[in-house]
């Protein structure tokens, strides 16, 4: 079997996490699987030069950019706030390209994509990439079909990830590819990540609260909307429980968290059916009458709107097994 090679492409400015990301996924699928020859993982720079990251760590490069030829298994470019810096240098783009042509997979991580999006090998293509640096994307390169929700979108031998650590699920998904999900779910336990964040899972998990409002009746609302979920939480009847009219009501919600008080609650309920299904064997109607949802339907409908899958989907592959020891 010959070697599988991983280049990293890296320049000024790059993002530590990205990398260490992806060289220490393909590392661990190594000495775990006992891959012999396994991938042999390397970053490439311009000039093979040392390279400043975002942290101010700076990291040795193994193979000058200019001089690496293929074929390569996989070329990944790195993100970091040097990105736009890296896309403008067309030397750096023109290398990108070149050996794009030979490798059998192309994968940006977060940012990297608008290094991708520089060589035009995402022209017509659907992209992603971190969602704050997105419309920047998409406002730049209008030939490439950016979506900034999933984690990383798959298009072909072509692979664009989102924010940083979703390199770890992008490159999990590579090593399930080769070589087979038990060995990507073993990967998986030794790095303490999820197997698997699908890619078309959104960017802002449902596992991070935002915080709380700074409006007294905002807050109060939001309270009494987390604390009786399944009770009637119409827009009428949440703004009678805090003493204001539905329309002062929508009103505030709209200014202090961008949504009307009704989309709001959906996405409570979603976010509460997420954690049972996560963390609970509870069936499916018992999930949805607790969430708040009228019935299976309902949920399955919210999920579908909110994950791009059905609720059942999401407890098999956003959660490990009951019979799986933890750690």
């Amino acid at each position: 079997m010959n070697p599988r090679h991983v280049v990293m492409v890296g320049y000024d400015g790059a993002e530590l996490l990205d990398i260490a990301c992806v060289t220490s996924t393909f590392n661990l699928a190594n000495a775990i699987g006992q891959l012999r020859p396994g991938y042999q993982v390397a970053l490439a720079t311009p000039g093979g030069h040392p390279i400043r990251c975002d942290s101010g760590l700076v990291v040795q490069a193994e193979h000058a950019l200019e001089r690496l030829t293929g074929p390569l298994d996989t070329i990944i470019v790195s993100g970091g706030f040097g990105h736009e810096t890296a896309a403008a240098n067309a030397a750096l783009v023109a290398h990108v390209r070149r050996l794009a042509r030979d490798s059998r997979r192309v994968a940006s991580v977060c940012t990297g994509a608008t290094v991708l999006a520089a060589t035009g090998l995402l022209d017509g293509r659907r992209a992603t990439t971190h969602w704050r640096f997105a419309p920047r994307l998409a406002s730049r390169y209008r030939d490439v079909r950016v979506d900034s929700e999933p984690i990383f979108i798959r298009d072909g031998r072509l692979a664009t990830a989102a924010g940083v650590t979703s390199a770890l699920d992008l490159t999990l998904a590579f090593v399930e590819e080769d070589h087979g999900p038990d060995l990507a779910r073993q990967v998986s336990r030794d790095l303490v990540t999820y197997l698997q964040r699908p890619g078309n899972q959104a960017q802002m998990s449902v596992y991070v609260a935002p915080p709380a409002p700074d409006n007294d009746t905002v807050r109060r609302a939001v309270d009494h909307v987390l604390s009786n979920l399944a009770a009637d939480l119409s827009t009428a009847r949440l703004a009678e429980a805090v003493g204001v009219s539905p329309r002062h009501l929508t009103r505030l919600f709209l200014r202090e968290l961008g949504d009307p008080p009704a989309r709001y609650v959906r996405c409570a309920r979603v976010d509460a059916a997420a954690r049972l299904l996560d963390s609970t064997d509870l069936p499916m109607p018992e999930v949805a009458t607790r969430s708040g949802f009228g019935s299976v339907e309902a949920l399955r409908q919210a999920f579908v709107a909110r994950f791009r899958m059905p609720p059942a989907k999401f407890r098999a592959v956003c959660r490990r097994p009951a019979s799986e020891p933890a750690g």
